[in-house]
């Protein structure tokens, strides 16, 4: 009964979406208990089911500044088999996609059981994204310009693997790793949208006091071998008598490449670069986090920031064995 509860609640959380995705930005918002967002074989992994709620904001005071939501949820279905769904809203001035992706994740539990956590998984997420470009608003004379609103769809698929050791934890995902013919833009841009994600990351400490979680995520998009890295330090404690807890960190991210500009007479290059501070608290079952990023570099289109909340609901949880992003 337990069980067809929660592929009923699935069920009904899928009813409200359109079937739709390609690819959702990576951003740091898996450092706001997110990881599933980008890891596949996270759902269900955790302790606890989990409902999370995303926005996000960039350059507040611009026309067409881009923005982006998600909602997502996620449980444990059998001792060895997770599900979870993501749907997701992404806009940047006259381009916009709008997704939907399902989730299939497989455990193996080596541990007696969760106190002593040691487990693989396994992680699989398919999906189909519309795309959108708004030509309506174009004036000026273009043999392209169809003065219409373009759309296109296409199928998707993400596949990961995570481990989980105690208070470690390491994952490694490709996104979109079927090829894919979009057919807007589709003389400029390659079929090849395979992005690749390694993540790693270890708590150490007293939570009563304060826990410290370093992690690192690394990214490499394929067809272009543009490469970033994020330096992540989380710290977690107690409040209340263990019913809730503050958490907050920061983040660093540096892209390996750069991109040339004109300095007076001399050519400089600069590489994308952005300090993220996040904080948030967690009380009983509820969530709710706050992330703000700012790029730096001496060429800036906004001196604006990126803000973003997320909302979270954890239920059916278990023996709480873990404390960190990830579980």
């Amino acid at each position: 009964m337990y069980n067809k509860l929660k592929f009923l609640i699935l069920f009904l959380f899928l009813s409200f979406t359109s079937f739709s995705q390609d690819g959702i930005p990576v951003y740091s918002d898996y450092l706001t208990d997110n990881y599933y967002l980008l890891h596949p074989s996270m759902a269900g992994a955790s302790s606890c089911d989990k409902l999370r709620i995303t926005g996000r904001k960039q350059w507040f005071g611009q026309d067409e500044a881009p923005e982006l939501q998600t909602a997502s949820l996620n449980m444990r279905v059998t001792d060895k088999s997770g599900l979870g769904v993501i749907i997701f809203n992404d806009k940047n001035g006259y381009h916009s996609q709008k997704g939907a992706k399902v989730t299939y994740a497989h455990h193996i539990m080596f541990s007696r059981d969760d106190i002593d956590l040691n487990q693989l998984s396994f992680g699989i997420s398919t999906g189909m994204v519309q795309r959108q470009l708004d030509e309506t608003s174009f004036t000026e004379y273009d043999p392209l310009n169809t003065g219409e609103i373009q759309r296109s769809s296409n199928f998707n698929v993400d596949v990961g693997v995570s481990y989980n050791f105690l208070n470690f934890y390491v994952h490694a995902t490709v996104l979109g790793a079927v090829e894919s013919k979009r057919k807007i833009y589709s003389d400029f841009e390659s079929r090849n949208i395979r992005r690749y994600i390694f993540s790693t990351g270890y708590a150490f400490g007293d939570k009563q006091k304060i826990l410290w979680e370093p992690s690192i995520l690394f990214q490499m998009i394929d067809a272009t071998k543009e490469k970033l890295v994020d330096f992540n330090l989380k710290v977690h404690k107690d409040l209340l008598q263990g019913i809730g807890s503050l958490w907050g960190g920061l983040s660093y991210r540096r892209s390996f490449e750069g991109a040339q500009y004109l300095n007076g007479t001399a050519v400089s290059s600069q590489k994308l670069q952005y300090i993220t501070p996040f904080f948030g608290v967690t009380y009983k079952q509820l969530m709710i986090g706050y992330t703000y990023s700012r790029v730096s570099g001496p060429i800036l289109f906004d001196e604006g920031a990126y803000h973003q909340i997320t909302l979270g609901f954890n239920f059916n949880c278990k023996q709480e064995y873990y404390i960190g992003t990830t579980l």
